[in-house]
C-alpha cells in the first residue's frame, strides 16, 4: 500500500494550498520553469487533476480521446486558460482536500490492486495514485513554482526534502513503462542507480525481455549512475541536462546512452 505517498500527499497538499491562497496578481501570471505554462497554468493543472478524482467525467465521445498524458494534461490546462485567478484557485482549493480523502480511500484493500491505465504511463495499482499524486506535486511546487528555478519566493521550513521518498517510489515504478526505450538502451547489461540524501537508496536497472526492472540494490560489477535524490526529480524529468547532476562510476558511454533516453513523466 502507498499510505506514505497519502501522508506526503497531504503534507504537499497542505504547504501548495497555502502559496495560492498568497498568491499576487504578478504571481499568478509570471512564468514557471514549466515551459508554456505560466503559474496560473501551474496551479489550474495541480487543481483539475483533483477535480478529475473527485468529480470523474464521462468524455465526450464527439471528441477523440487523448493519446498521451501530456495532451490530456495540456487539455485540461487549455480549458481553463480564460478562467481568472480566483476561479483557479476555487477550484483548487475547493476540491484538494476531497482529492485527498480519495486517495486515502485507494489504500482500501477492496480496490488498492485493481489495476489502472494512465494513458501512455502505463498500467498500476490504484493505490499508486497517491504516489503520482506526491511526485507532481513535490516536482511543479519546489521545482517549477518556487523559488530559486520558479518565479515566486515563499520561506520554506527547510524540510521538503523528506517528502520525497513517495516522489521517487513513484518515478523508479513508472520508469520501465514510462521509459521503453532505456530497456534496449541498457543493451543487457544493468545498470545502478545511487540517490544519496533524503529520499535516496541504491537501485538496478536490470534489462529485460520487453521492459526494464528496477531492483533493489547495486551489483559491484555494474556501473553506476549517482546523483542527489532531489536532482534525480530534475534530470530525470529532464528538466535539466543530466550531465549537470551526475556522475559515473564504470563505463561512461554505456551510461550515457542509456542516460540520453530517460524521461520520466
Amino acid at each position: 500500500m502507498s499510505h506514505a505517498g497519502v501522508v506526503a500527499s497531504r503534507t504537499l497538499a497542505d504547504e501548495y494550498s497555502s502559496i495560492v491562497r498568497d498568491l499576487a496578481p504578478s504571481e499568478w501570471s509570471a512564468p514557471s520553469r514549466c515551459v508554456g505554462w505560466t503559474v496560473k497554468d501551474l496551479v489550474a493543472h495541480t487543481g483539475s487533476n483533483f477535480a478529475a478524482i473527485v468529480n470523474p467525467t464521462e468524455p465526450d465521445p464527439s471528441v477523440p480521446p487523448p493519446k498521451t498524458a501530456e495532451e490530456l494534461q495540456n487539455r485540461l490546462v487549455d480549458a481553463r486558460r480564460d478562467w481568472t485567478p480566483t476561479q483557479v484557485a476555487d477550484e483548487f482549493l475547493s476540491t484538494v482536500g476531497p482529492a485527498m480523502d480519495v486517495l486515502t480511500a485507494m489504500q482500501d484493500p477492496a480496490v488498492a490492486s485493481a489495476p489502472m491505465t494512465l494513458t501512455d504511463l502505463g498500467t498500476y495499482e490504484t493505490h499508486q495514485l497517491s504516489d503520482a499524486f506526491a511526485f507532481d506535486m513535490w516536482c511543479h511546487m519546489y521545482v517549477d513554482l518556487l523559488a530559486p528555478e520558479g518565479p515566486v519566493s515563499r520561506r520554506l521550513d527547510g524540510g521538503h526534502e523528506a517528502l520525497l521518498d513517495a516522489a521517487i517510489g513513484w518515478m523508479l515504478a513508472g520508469l520501465p513503462q514510462m521509459c521503453r526505450p532505456v530497456n534496449a538502451a541498457l543493451d543487457g547489461r544493468a545498470i545502478g542507480l545511487r540517490l544519496k540524501g533524503p529520499g535516496g537508496g541504491e537501485w538496478s536497472l536490470q534489462p529485460g525481455p520487453d521492459l526494464l526492472s528496477v531492483n533493489p540494490g547495486i551489483d559491484r560489477s555494474d556501473t553506476v549512475i549517482t546523483s542527489s535524490a532531489a536532482d534525480f526529480v530534475v534530470w530525470g524529468t529532464t528538466r535539466s541536462p543530466w550531465r549537470e547532476h551526475v556522475t559515473i562510476d564504470g563505463d561512461d558511454s554505456h551510461a550515457g546512452q542509456v542516460l540520453d533516453t530517460l524521461d520520466i513523466v
